[in-house]
């Protein structure tokens, strides 16, 4: 019953070596990840100190430069890891690590690829950071253009519609500038790292990513609220996406309750596939049938002699058949 448990780790030229706490990134599908937090639920001090200390060491033997990930195997009954592998790189999930810990991480990496020293060479400040309670928690959901009703194939198509979730402007607890502009309500940040823009085409040449949905709370359950809220008002229309799915999951009793494992989507996949795959009621069908009627160009009449596309008629209006396709529940409408 392993966790994946990773350790955010940075080393500069002049010897110096951090880490800053780790991200909890069970939650996977084909071992990709699809959920990821900091900081990790129910892990201890005593086991987050050893396993950053293992992380820190690891990357001081090999005589470690710039921005790295400790990964690691946690036993979620006895409480012991091990060591899975290092990534050399700023891994997909940092922002979260951002958000607890108010650093720019890619300011780092700059910072050290100049020559510089780390910006924080002392453990002991980054560890009372984290404890600080502004700390709060972080969440990331990565948003894809894929089916999860077909084994989460990848999706290509155009992004006809495209509204990010937002809310209004707050300061936010980071130092040395905002790694990205992210927008608040309340204790709530939501942030969203995103390289495509509505109109734009998801092919078969990049990773099929949306985005990186980012939200931080003073406390696990507001975090999960906001993720849950964020996801709602995230619209994507033009491809099939992992939205649905992404809130079942975030919904789960076990998730919710924390300390999942690997095996996540092993033991809940069916019911949150099925959950997700719903149809659409007949209210949003019968919506988004008008929705696209009035877009129409050129515009739907009932005058017999300005109905495009039909022979004029000296009596009765002219029938439009429109065909939408719920993509979620893979179903004609």
């Amino acid at each position: 019953q392993p966790r994946h448990v990773e350790f955010q780790v940075f080393g500069d030229t002049l010897g110096n070596v951090v880490h800053l706490a780790e991200r909890d990134c069970s939650v996977q599908r084909r071992h990709q990840k699809v959920l990821e937090e900091s900081p990790a639920p129910g892990l201890d001090w005593d086991t987050r100190n050893a396993m950053g200390s293992a992380a820190v060491e690891a990357a001081r033997a090999v005589g470690y430069v710039g921005a790295g990930t400790v990964e690691f195997l946690v036993d979620s009954k006895s409480g012991e890891f091990f060591f899975c592998e290092m990534n050399t790189r700023l891994q997909v999930e940092h922002p979260v690590t951002e958000m607890v810990t108010g650093v720019d991480l890619v300011e780092w990496q700059l910072a050290v690829a100049a020559g510089n020293p780390l910006p924080i060479i002392d453990q002991s400040e980054i560890d009372d950071r984290l404890r600080h309670p502004q700390a709060g928690h972080a969440i990331e959901a990565r948003v894809y253009a894929e089916n999860p009703l077909r084994g989460f194939l990848p999706a290509t198509g155009t992004l006809h519609k495209l509204k990010e979730p937002v809310s209004p402007p707050q300061k936010g607890f980071l130092v040395g500038g905002d790694p990205r502009p992210s927008s608040g309500s309340g204790d709530v940040t939501v942030r969203v790292d995103t390289g495509v823009k509505e109109g734009g085409e998801v092919s078969i040449f990049y990773d099929p990513m949306i985005s990186k949905l980012i939200v931080h709370a003073s406390d696990r359950t507001k975090a999960l609220n906001a993720l849950e809220d964020a996801l709602d008002g995230y619209q994507v229309s033009g491809v099939p996406t992992n939205l649905s799915f992404l809130k079942k999951c975030v919904e789960n009793p076990a998730f919710r309750q924390g300390g999942v494992t690997t095996a996540f989507l092993d033991e809940h996949g069916d019911g949150l596939l099925a959950a997700a795959g719903e149809k659409s009621s007949p209210l949003v069908v019968a919506v988004a049938a008008l929705a696209k009627v009035l877009a129409a160009d050129p515009p739907v009449t009932s005058d017999p002699f300005l109905a495009a596309g039909k022979e004029w008629r000296a009596f009765g209006n002219s029938v439009r058949t429109e065909t939408l396709v719920d993509v979620a529940a893979e179903d004609y409408c």
